[in-house]
C-alpha cells in the first residue's frame, strides 16, 4: 500500500500591523517637535502686545510683560511644553505621564488654543474689528495653533487611562478595598498632598479674584483642559490613591486651605462670594444625603434652608421680628433653626415617603412652593402675622459670639478681616460639623441602608431593611443640615424674604441649582457637592456680561458634562462603575481550574 506523502503547509505569514497614526499625516518626530516648539512659542507670545488700546480689560498693550488673559495663554503654553518634554522622556518629568499616552498633550494644546483664540475674538468683537489687533495678537493666534497640529498628528489612544482601569479592576476584585498608594514614605505622600492643596487654593483664589467676565471665561478654558489632561495622564488617579491612604490628613489640609482663603483677599467682596459658596455648598451636602445616598428625588429642598433662616430671624432680636423682645444667642438660634427644619422634614416626609420616583418628586416640589406661598401670605392680612409677608424680616443684627462681633473688622496677624470674612470663618466651622455628620452617617449602618434603598428598595426591604424609617431619617437629617446653614445665611444677608426660596431662578440658592450642584459635582461624595456649588455660584456671578444668556451657557455646559462624564466631576466609585460598563475595561482572560483558556460558545 502506497503511503501518501503530505506536503507540509507553510505557516501563514502574519500581516504586519500598521503603526498607529494621528489625524494629521505627519511623522511622529516632526509632530513632537512641532508640539514642543508650539508650546514654547505660545508661552512666549504672551510677552507681545496684542492690541494697541487699553480699552480691552487687562491692558494687553505692553511688550515684555503679560497682562490679563495673556497670563492664561502663558500658563497653557508652559503646560503644553512640559508635557511635550515628558513625552520625550526627559529625566525628572516622566511622572507627568504615568499612563504613557498622548491625550494630555492634545488637551493642553487645546487649552492654549481655546484661551488665545477666545481673547483674539473678544478683542475684535469688543473693539470693533480685527484692525485692533497688533502683530503680537496674530503671532499668538498662529503660535497656539502649532501645538494643536502637532498633538493631533500623534496617535491618540482611545482607551482609558492606566490608573483608572487599574483602580476599577481592583474595585471589581475587592470592592471593600481602595487601591493602596505607591510604596513611598508617609512624609513624601503628605508633602505631595500639601503641595497640591496649596496649588488648588491658588487656582481657586485666582478664579474668585477675576475682575471681569472675559478673564473668568479664559480661566475656565485653561483649568478645564488642564484638569482633563491630568486625568487622562493618570495623575488624578495616583493622587486619589494617596488621598485614600491619608484621608484624615487630606481632610485637615482641606480645612486649613479653607481657613487660609480670607487671608489671601484684600477685598471683602470676594470673601462675600466665599461665604455664600460655603452656605450653598453646605445645603447641597445636606441634599446629597437625600439624593446621593438614599436616592430620593427632592425638588423642594430649598424650603428647609428657608425654615432655618426664618427661625433664626425671628429669634435674632430684629426690631421687625414678630416675636418682640426675644433674642437668643447664636448657638441657641442655630439649634432652633436646625430643629425647626428637622421637624418640618419629619412632618413632610412622614405622609409622603411611601411614594417613589416621580410621585415623590412632585410632592416635594409642591412642598417647596407651599412654603414660599405660605411665608409670603403670613403678613397679618392674608394670614397670621408671623413673617411680615413679602417684606420679610430685615435689620437682622450681626452675631456676637464670645465677645467677638462678626459685623466689625478685626486685625489678626497683620491681616484685616472684614465682616464677610468673619462670617466665612464661621461657615467653615459649620461646614466642618456638616462634613463630620455626613461622613459618620454615610459610613454607619444607616448609611449602608440608604445605599441599599437607593440601589433597589424592593430587594433592601426583602433583606429586612425598614425602607420607610430609613428614608425618613435621611429626609430629617438632610433638612436639619440645611436649617443649620440657614441660620448663618440669615445673619449674612441682614434680611430674610420669600423670593429666593423657589424651585428655579436665575441665581442660587434654589432647589434646581442645589440639585444640579449635587449631580454635577458627584452624588454620594463629600467634595462633589461642594465643587458643584462653587461652580454654580461663580458662573452667574462672573458671567454677568452674558446677561440673559447665562442660563443658556449653563445649560450647554450641563449637557456636555452629562454626555462625557455622567457620574459627575468627582465620581463615586460605585456610580463610576454604573456609568462605565466593564466592556470599556481590560477584562482579564477567563481560565479554567487548570489554567487553560475557557471555551466559549462562540469558539466551541
Amino acid at each position: 500500500m502506497t503511503e501518501t506523502t503530505k506536503t507540509p503547509v507553510p505557516d501563514a505569514v502574519p500581516t504586519p500591523t500598521p503603526a498607529p497614526r494621528g489625524l494629521i499625516p505627519l511623522p511622529t518626530a516632526a509632530a513632537r517637535a512641532l508640539l514642543l516648539a508650539g508650546g514654547i512659542a505660545t508661552a512666549a507670545s504672551a510677552y507681545l502686545a496684542w492690541t494697541w488700546t487699553a480699552e480691552f480689560p487687562g491692558d494687553l498693550t505692553f511688550n515684555g510683560y503679560p497682562g490679563g488673559l495673556q497670563w492664561l495663554t502663558f500658563t497653557a503654553g508652559v503646560l503644553t511644553a512640559l508635557f511635550a518634554l515628558a513625552s520625550y522622556g526627559v529625566r525628572g518629568l516622566g511622572w507627568l505621564l504615568p499612563a504613557r499616552n498622548n491625550a494630555p498633550l492634545a488637551l493642553t494644546a487645546l487649552g492654549g488654543f481655546a484661551v488665545t483664540w477666545f481673547t483674539v475674538i473678544a478683542i475684535s468683537t469688543k473693539l470693533g474689528g480685527v484692525v485692533n489687533l497688533e502683530p503680537g495678537g496674530w503671532i499668538a493666534a498662529i503660535a497656539s495653533l502649532l501645538p494643536v497640529i502637532g498633538a493631533f498628528a500623534l496617535p491618540q489612544e482611545r482607551t482609558g487611562t492606566a490608573g483608572t482601569k487599574e483602580a476599577l479592576k481592583a474595585y471589581i476584585a475587592k470592592p471593600d478595598r481602595i487601591p493602596a498608594p505607591q510604596a513611598t514614605a508617609p512624609w513624601i505622600q503628605r508633602a505631595v498632598i500639601t503641595v497640591v492643596t496649596i496649588i488648588g487654593l491658588g487656582v481657586f483664589t485666582y478664579g474668585i479674584d477675576t475682575e471681569y467676565g472675559e478673564l473668568f471665561v479664559g480661566y475656565l478654558f485653561v483649568v478645564t483642559f488642564a484638569i482633563w489632561a491630568l486625568h487622562t495622564a493618570g495623575l488624578l488617579d495616583r493622587f486619589s490613591a494617596l488621598v485614600a491612604g491619608n484621608r484624615s490628613f487630606t481632610l485637615a489640609m482641606g480645612f486649613a486651605a479653607a481657613i487660609a482663603f480670607p487671608f489671601t483677599q484684600t477685598d471683602d467682596h470676594y470673601a462675600n462670594i466665599g461665604v455664600n459658596i460655603l452656605i450653598f455648598g453646605t445645603v447641597a451636602l445636606g441634599l446629597n444625603i437625600v439624593v446621593g445616598l438614599a436616592g430620593l428625588l427632592d425638588l423642594g429642598y430649598v424650603a428647609f434652608l428657608g425654615v432655618g433662616a426664618y427661625t433664626a430671624a425671628l429669634v435674632s432680636g430684629s426690631e421687625f421680628s414678630t416675636i418682640s423682645g426675644f433674642h437668643l444667642p447664636f448657638w441657641a438660634s442655630a439649634l432652633a433653626g436646625a430643629a425647626a427644619s428637622l421637624v418640618f422634614g419629619v412632618l413632610i416626609g412622614a405622609p409622603t415617603l411611601r411614594l417613589r420616583g416621580d410621585y415623590l418628586a412632585i410632592v416635594t416640589l409642591g412642598f417647596g412652593e407651599i412654603f414660599r406661598i405660605a411665608v409670603n401670605n403670613m403678613d397679618g392680612q392674608s394670614g397670621p402675622d408671623v413673617t411680615n409677608g413679602p417684606n420679610g424680616i430685615p435689620s437682622i443684627p450681626d452675631l456676637k459670639l464670645l465677645g467677638f462681633n462678626f459685623g466689625e473688622a478685626h486685625d489678626i496677624g497683620g491681616f484685616t478681616l472684614g465682616r464677610f470674612a468673619n462670617y466665612y470663618l464661621l461657615m467653615v466651622l459649620v461646614m466642618a460639623i456638616v462634613v463630620l455628620v455626613y461622613t459618620r452617617a454615610a459610613d454607619s449602618r444607616i448609611g449602608r441602608s440608604w445605599i441599599a434603598i437607593r440601589e433597589d428598595e424592593t430587594a433592601a426591604t426583602a433583606m429586612g431593611i425598614n425602607g420607610f424609617r430609613v428614608k425618613l431619617v435621611a429626609f430629617a437629617l438632610g433638612a436639619a443640615l440645611a436649617g443649620l446653614a440657614g441660620t448663618v445665611s440669615a445673619h449674612v444677608t441682614y434680611s430674610v424674604v420669600p423670593t429666593p426660596y423657589q424651585f428655579a431662578g436665575s441665581t442660587p440658592p434654589n432647589s434646581a441649582f442645589l440639585l444640579a450642584a449635587v449631580v454635577l459635582g458627584g452624588m454620594g461624595t463629600v467634595a462633589g457637592p461642594l465643587l458643584g456649588a462653587a461652580l454654580l455660584y461663580l458662573l452667574p456671578e462672573k458671567l454677568v456680561f452674558l446677561q440673559e444668556k447665562s442660563l443658556l451657557a449653563f445649560g450647554i455646559a450641563l449637557i456636555l458634562l452629562m454626555r462625557f462624564r455622567p457620574e459627575g466631576i468627582i465620581a463615586n466609585r460605585r456610580r463610576q462603575l454604573e456609568f462605565h460598563e466593564t466592556g470599556q475595561l481590560d477584562v482579564p482572560k477567563q481560565t479554567t481550574l487548570t489554567d487553560e483558556p475557557a471555551v466559549t460558545k462562540a469558539g466551541a
